[in-house]
């Protein structure tokens, strides 16, 4: 197992697979780790709000028997008041992990580099790897062995993007994604699940119209069209992306039996429609959900050694 989880691709593929297996487990039998993290105590750096990464993470830990320290933007400026280096080594000698949501990644690298306990990338402007392991642990509940199943994703070429087609790589699964052309995942991430892809038998397919990606596929996943930081392009991106919602039209090109995604929050009549991110089909509660019982295999893995 990695020191460190940056982005899904710090864990082999055969690691990937334990901590499915460990996650199943804290899901159905949480009274067996209710001491598994007692006296641990992890930071948590949020230079960017959230909802479910904080309370998954608190709630988490505390269920496990540690403790959870919130550093908010007020309280810590990363590389800013204090420099990465100095920030990460004071952290090393008082808690047993560090969990960080920002915008760089660099940032995440940085603390990693300096820190001598695991950091975990709750989120940055590249990846969103916790949210990746939950998302298809919530996929093979659905759907058994995700082997040569298909998730179509439309929308922006972004963080969640990223991470969704390393993991789809790694567990063998067909990705087909429809971005706006001037809105496509980096080339660098792609290059490397698509490398990734050639030992698994995966497929990461790129192409601008949505009804392509999402024909026969098994989930579809959108997130919002402007994530935080991009407020100011937000108008622009409605007209931009005004062909990749996900409605119920769109959603008849996918299989009959497929499932609907969202990371959350959603931001309904934009990017989704209520009549699917509400419909049965649609899983994006399980998602949030077992963010908490991934993460809290992931804290295992990484904070009981």
């Amino acid at each position: 197992m990695p020191k460190h989880f940056r982005k899904v691709t710090d864990l082999t593929i055969p690691a990937l697979h334990e901590l499915f297996d460990l996650t199943r487990e804290v899901k159905r039998h949480p009274e067996r780790f209710v001491r598994a993290l007692e006296g641990r105590t992890l930071a948590m750096i949020f230079e960017k709000p959230s909802l479910r990464t904080r309370v998954t993470f608190q709630t988490g830990i505390f269920q496990m028997g540690g403790q959870a320290i919130y550093l908010g933007p007020t309280d810590i400026q990363l590389g800013k008041r204090e420099s990465l280096y100095d920030i990460a080594s004071n952290l090393s000698r008082w808690v047993d992990a560090v969990m960080i949501r920002t915008f760089g990644h660099h940032l995440i690298d940085g603390m990693a580099e300096a820190s001598s306990v695991p950091v975990i990338n709750g989120l940055s402007d590249r990846f969103h790897p916790c949210q990746a392991i939950a998302d298809f642990f919530t996929l093979q509940e659905r759907l058994g062995p995700l082997q040569g199943k298909t998730l179509a994703w439309v929308g922006d070429g972004n963080n969640v993007l990223h991470s969704l087609a390393l993991c789809a790589a790694m567990l063998g699964v067909h990705l087909r994604y429809a971005t706006p052309p001037a809105h496509t995942p980096e080339a660098e991430v792609i290059d490397e699940a698509r490398q990734i892809a050639q030992q698994t038998g995966a497929s990461i397919h790129a192409c601008f119209d949505p009804a392509e990606a999402v024909q026969g596929a098994d989930a579809v996943y959108t997130d919002v069209w402007a994530s935080m930081g991009q407020e100011a392009e937000a108008a622009q991106r409605k007209i931009t992306f005004a062909h990749y919602q996900v409605n119920t039209e769109l959603m008849q090109k996918a299989r009959p039996d497929a499932f609907f995604m969202h990371c959350l929050p959603a931001h309904r009549g934009e990017e989704v429609t209520d009549q699917v991110v509400d419909a049965p089909s649609s899983i994006v509660f399980d998602q949030a959900e077992n963010r908490l019982h991934a993460q809290k295999a992931l804290m295992l893995t990484l904070m009981r050694r």
